[in-house]
């Protein structure tokens, strides 16, 4: 996510290896770090700060971050730690005050012993502990003096930058360094004086300055915390101009021509008729939210969040039907074909009093079927088809399609929903997933959608009780399944590994499905599943254990996003502490779903770390799926929350969601207020604004649904 303005023409985009001190092989290290230009160097700001104007005498620094004292070496050499006898170089030094050691346990023995001669004054900057009674550095920054020098790590603020293999951070401070002084001049701010004034921001140019060359007298404590107000800026226009592509992205849809559907209150009586239950009141206000949208003469774009088991798949069919009022299809697509099957299972039952028909293709579905499927989609005799990407093959071809609606879309590439969108003539688009996305999160990744939730579950299901097991608890385990499974219900259990691994001393799903077999057969029927099974047999087993033919169910976390069992009323999660939060409360979710008491038992192998333990901490204490998802991302930040890059998250250089969640907020009111005003950023004003979303490739996030 760049700040500063450039145009191909521009000497900030002169290629990397140009820099004084940089050439072809340090810029092939860069490159590793998506650094190729000088414009992504200058951006590429320090993590934090460390303060080196204060240098203490060994005597007076006391052990603890951040210390840094000046001292001459004694004696330098390689040694040997402990029964392995781990090599290590070992620097001793002194000053007047003491002697002090330096430890590296990775290093180049030609060069250390160069660098490190008796007699050579040093300085030494890093984290100081102390072992048998003396102070110690291990792997510290250093800086051998002259008679004459000044010392670079001395007397200053020192930036440290993220860590580039193979490029020390004096190195990356020296490049950077280079690059401003020559190419700073180069450098315009897209904010005009009066849009920096109105924000209380710095200029663009003054705030990158002060973050890689920081003014002595700072507060080091307000630049770790990135309270500055350079932090301030930078984070603010990472923000701003991404708010910004998505409020034009908005604009452009709400300027479309869509379906103006009327509201039909008598289908909707019926459909609430058909229900073998009461909706939640978080499900009546989603419909209502999602039908006055599709009421509107633009096409929607509206996400629906709801925990898992909260009813999602009634809420769409709900908006549905009102399509079908008006004369138009529905089509429903669902990423695997067992989670079709069940849509369609439900939403079958639901209309066989309505006499509405709907069909169901996926791939398995062929022959005269098939036919007659594509058939009555084209002739619109089938106003609402369910199914899997088969939906968006080229022989399916809609009479009228009026409203797409996508589950887990996040299982969904962008051109397998504009597949779907061009099925029909700027359709209404409601995406849902089970993933609760944490509000900051969603701001981002779906800044230009409106957002519907379902924060409560259907009326009847009980809390899933939560407890840790550790391996000695087994026994107690396998009794307390036997309760359950003398009720006639049915039991997940979930391993991190297929299969035994060497590397990895980890319970394995094809080892521990055969010792349940010992436990539990011939009395019960155990299965096994995981990922690397062909499809077929997978919908098999999958089926086999929705209609009750399989009791227990081994399996890797391929069930995370599953059917519908009710009958499944345990989940035992092998070496918890080895998931994720959200994966956590995604296959805790595969239970509860009846009116039954269920129980999740998080099974620990060796005692877990300190985030592990916060982790399934969190897990007994709460079920709420977005109080997790808070939780979760706070503890692995978005990047790995999200899991990949195929998220869509864009790469922040300083934003931290989480952190500044009220910057987010400013930055996001200020761009849509700007849109509102001048939609395509006309004016002359916002000119720049334009200029910057063109440059940067954020016109196609203006673009694309």
């Amino acid at each position: 996510m760049s700040n500063l303005q450039y145009s191909n023409k521009d000497p900030l985009h002169t290629s990397v290896q140009y820099v004084k001190g940089v050439g072809p092989h340090l810029a092939s290290m860069l490159a590793n770090r998506g650094i190729y230009t000088v414009f992504d160097l200058i951006n590429h700001f320090p993590a934090r700060y460390i303060d080196r104007r204060r240098i203490d005498s060994i005597r007076d620094a006391s052990p603890g971050p951040d210390r840094t004292i000046i001292a001459e070496v004694v004696t330098s050499g390689i040694g040997y730690l402990g029964k392995k006898r781990s090599r290590i170089f070992e620097v001793i030094a002194k000053d007047e005050t003491g002697i002090i050691s330096a430890k590296w346990f990775h290093f180049h023995p030609k060069f250390m012993t160069g660098r490190f001669k008796k007699g050579a004054r040093v300085l030494f900057a890093g984290d100081m502990t102390e072992y048998n009674g003396i102070k110690q550095f291990v792997h510290p920054e250093t800086e051998v003096l002259g008679d004459e020098d000044s010392p670079e790590l001395g007397g200053k603020l020192l930036p440290i930058y993220p860590s580039t293999e193979g490029i020390s951070q004096r190195m990356f401070r020296k490049i950077i360094r280079n690059a401003w002084d020559k190419y700073s001049p180069e450098i315009r701010d897209s904010f005009s004086e009066d849009f920096i004034k109105k924000n209380n921001l710095m200029g663009l140019k003054s705030a990158a300055e002060f973050l890689h060359i920081p003014p002595n007298e700072t507060d080091v404590d307000l630049l770790n915390s990135f309270r500055s107000a350079a932090h301030r800026t930078i984070i603010f226009t990472e923000f701003f101009f991404l708010e910004l592509a998505l409020a034009m992205k908005r604009a452009r849809l709400a300027a479309e021509d869509g379906i103006s559907f009327k509201f039909d209150q008598a289908i909707h009586e019926k459909f609430l008729a058909a229900l073998p239950f009461t909706l939640t009141d978080a499900q009546s206000k989603s419909i209502s939210q999602i039908i006055a949208d599709m009421s509107r003469p633009h096409p929607m774009l509206r996400l629906l969040q709801g925990d898992v088991g909260s009813g999602k798949t009634v809420v769409g069919l709900a908006c549905a039907l009102q399509a079908v009022a008006n004369g138009y299809q529905t089509a429903f697509m669902a990423p695997t074909e067992i989670l079709a099957e069940q849509h369609y299972n439900t939403i079958s039952k639901l209309l066989e009093n309505m006499r509405i028909p709907c069909a169901l293709l996926t791939a398995s579905i062929k022959g005269g079927l098939r036919e007659s499927i594509y058939k009555g989609v084209k002739d619109g005799s089938i106003p609402i088809l369910i199914g899997t990407h088969a939906v968006i093959q080229e022989d399916v071809s809609f009479a009228k399609l009026g409203l797409a609606i996508i589950d887990e879309q996040h299982r969904f590439g962008v051109l397998q929903r504009q597949a779907l969108q061009k099925k029909g003539t700027n359709p209404d688009i409601l995406v849902m997933t089970a993933t609760p996305i944490p509000r900051t999160l969603a701001m981002t990744l779906y800044g230009d959608l409106e957002v519907s939730i379902l924060d409560q579950l259907p009326a009847g299901r009980k809390p899933i009780v939560t407890k840790i097991y550790r391996d000695k608890d087994r026994e107690k385990l396998y009794h307390g399944m036997s309760i359950e499974l003398e009720k006639g219900h049915q039991a997940y259990l979930v391993y991190p590994l297929i299969e035994e691994s060497e590397k990895v001393d980890l319970k394995n799903a094809t080892e521990m499905a055969e010792q349940l077999k010992l436990v539990f057969s011939p009395k019960y029927r155990v299965e096994l599943l995981h990922g690397r099974m062909k499809s077929d047999e997978k919908e098999t087993i999958m089926r086999d254990f929705k209609e009750g033919r399989v009791n227990i169910l081994a399996a890797t976390s391929v069930v995370e996003v599953g059917v519908d069992v009710p009958n499944a009323t345990v989940m035992v999660i092998e070496h918890a502490e080895r998931f994720g939060l959200s994966q956590l409360h995604q296959l805790r979710g595969r239970v509860g779903r009846g009116n039954d008491q269920s129980f999740c038992i998080l099974m620990c192998g060796a005692p877990p770390s300190e985030e592990g333990r916060l982790r399934l901490n969190i897990m007994v204490e709460t079920g709420d799926g977005f109080r997790i998802a808070e939780e979760d991302l706070a503890i692995r930040g978005p990047g790995e929350f999200l899991g990949t890059r195929q998220s869509g998250l864009p790469e922040f250089k300083l934003a931290d969601l989480m952190r500044d969640s009220g910057i987010l907020q400013i930055a996001r009111q200020t761009a849509f207020e700007i849109v509102t005003e001048d939609p395509r950023l006309e004016l002359p004003k916002n000119r720049r604004f334009a200029e910057e979303i063109k440059q940067k490739g954020r016109l196609e996030l203006s673009k694309v649904a």
